[in-house]
């Protein structure tokens, strides 16, 4: 039986998810939603969160994107994303965990829209204000990964990890019009986030190469 994934062509945490499930050769049923759709109440009856991604693998349901593919390392350990050695782990996770916790939360749709509700936000300070937390999160990223012998081809040595499957959806949100972020800013990032686009799972784990698409702009991310 595929594995079922709840998808929308535009979130960076879904994004991940199908970088780690190309990665690990998982075939998968992908369930395409739109924004709304994660509102409505047989979606949140599914997922209370009322967002992607939701895998379901059998019996078994699964929310936010860490814990899936953490789930994913487990159940199906090769190729692995995650080193052997507990150090290493821990680096992973903590580069992982940086994206995840302390940059992306502040440029999802729903902060987004909170900034332009309640605070009549223009388009043009939103992405100032996207820019901006992206520009502080990067730059500690570049510092971490200049500095590290671990860093290689990748966020760490020569094969991709969970760190690459959340760096790369975060640097492809960085370049959307709005944001327009400077990578020559970061050198290792740009060069590792080229490295990742020159393979076939995260080329096809793009949101332009997802279902739907090209039918719903969305110009901001999840």
């Amino acid at each position: 039986m595929a594995v079922k994934l709840y998808d929308f062509h535009s979130s960076s945490t879904a994004f991940r998810v199908r970088i780690a499930l190309n990665i690990k050769g998982v075939e998968i049923e992908q369930v395409p939603l739109e924004i709304g759709d994660m509102e409505k109440p047989d979606f949140r009856e599914l997922n209370p969160q009322a967002n992607v991604p939701v895998l379901i693998d059998g019996g078994v349901e699964l929310i936010q994107s860490m814990a899936i593919i953490e789930y994913l390392e487990e159940t199906r350990p090769e190729p692995p994303l995650l080193p052997k050695n507990l150090d290493e782990r821990a680096r992973v996770r903590a580069l992982s965990l940086w994206i995840a916790c302390e940059i992306q939360p502040l440029n999802t749709v729903r902060t987004l829209r909170y900034l332009k509700e309640r605070f009549e936000v223009s388009e043009m300070d939103l992405g100032n204000w996207q820019l901006h937390w992206c520009a502080v999160g990067f730059d500690a990223l570049e510092q971490q990964l200049a500095q590290s012998s671990y860093t290689g081809k990748f966020c760490h040595g020569e094969l991709p990890t969970m760190a690459d499957c959340f760096l790369v959806p975060q640097i492809y949100n960085s370049q959307r019009p709005l944001v327009g972020a400077d990578l020559t800013k970061w050198p290792t990032l740009a060069r590792i986030y080229e490295t990742c686009m020159a393979l076939p799972e995260f080329e096809r784990a793009l949101p332009q190469n997802q279902p739907g698409f090209g039918d719903a702009p969305m110009s901001s991310p999840l």
